[in-house]
């Protein structure tokens, strides 16, 4: 098998990101970034951002996994703390999100430290799930070896008759983390290959400060 792929080009030309035009907190600049793209009919899934973690085997892992909301002090995602992710978060709780929207030309790359966040706002998220959602979370076993697709669904089964006219409860091996974020990066593809990078990076102060990378 050879694919060369050297001759593959695209020149970005859909926006500029400069110093003397961006706030400076970078969750109000994220905040601007999102709601853009979100707002645009060209991107599914605004929210989907890659995870990346550090494994117990000491490789790093990277998985696409849906934001469901941010703050200023940072961003939240749910899992199975049992999963493999959140074994390695749990592990080493340094992590790093990524979110690239294409149509936009637009990357950000956020580094940050993970904790778990509060018992009580898992359940009312967990709550606010479609009830398949939920039976799906109560069931999987998230990143075990299994030995085919249908004992998964006969487990599935199993707890649909089992919880029939019942309420959920949330399993307490799954529920959200929150990345309280160090490193802010914005990218936004220029022509040329000039990118325009600019990092915010958090000091002891807890003020931001704000450099231009070169591309």
């Amino acid at each position: 098998m050879n694919k060369d792929l050297s001759d593959y080009r695209k020149s970005y030309e859909k926006g500029e990101l400069l110093k003397s035009n961006i706030p400076e907190n970078p969750m109000e600049l994220f905040q601007k970034w999102f709601y853009e793209v979100d707002s645009s009919d060209t991107i599914d899934e605004a929210n989907a951002v890659t995870v990346s973690t550090i494994g117990l085997d000491g490789f790093p892992k990277s998985r696409v996994v849906l934001l469901k909301k941010y703050t200023y002090e940072g961003f939240i995602f749910y899992t199975n703390y049992k999963s493999e992710k959140g074994k390695s978060i749990e592990h080493n709780n340094r992590v790093c999100l990524s979110f690239f929207w294409h149509a936009a030309e637009r990357q950000i790359i956020i580094k940050g430290n993970a904790e778990r966040i509060l018992e009580n706002l898992s359940d009312g998220y967990f709550e606010s799930r479609p009830r398949g959602s939920q039976l799906g979370a109560v069931v999987s076993n998230q990143s075990d070896v299994i030995e085919n697709r249908e004992e998964l669904e006969d487990d599935l089964k199993r707890l649909e008759l089992e919880y029939e006219g019942k309420d959920i409860p949330r399993p307490k091996h799954w529920g959200g983390y929150i990345v309280k974020p160090v490193e802010i990066e914005f990218w936004q593809g220029r022509a040329n290959r000039l990118h325009d990078r600019i990092r915010y990076a958090l000091q002891e102060d807890y003020n931001w400060k704000i450099d231009r990378l070169a591309p």
